[in-house]
């Protein structure tokens, strides 16, 4: 029967191994759940910290002179 998600495999250290099993049996799910869990965490970490960058981008150029008044962006 094919999975319904792609597979992924991968290599770590045995103390990464013995953590991951550990965190898995705390909580008592799969060590598949607490790999997927953890990349999801990490991947939303990412984007982030890429939307703040952005802001921090946008706002270090922002010129209220320029701006475009809340009246008048709705006319």
């Amino acid at each position: 029967m094919p999975a319904k998600n792609p597979r992924l495999t991968t290599v770590v250290d045995r103390s990464v191994l013995a953590w991951l099993k550990s965190r898995a049996s705390a909580q008592g799910i799969s060590l598949s759940l607490v790999v997927r869990d953890i990349l999801s965490r990490v991947r939303d970490e990412d984007e982030e910290a890429f939307w703040a960058a952005a802001g921090e981008q946008r706002l270090a150029s922002f010129v209220r002179e320029d701006a475009v008044p809340h009246e008048k962006a709705w006319e």
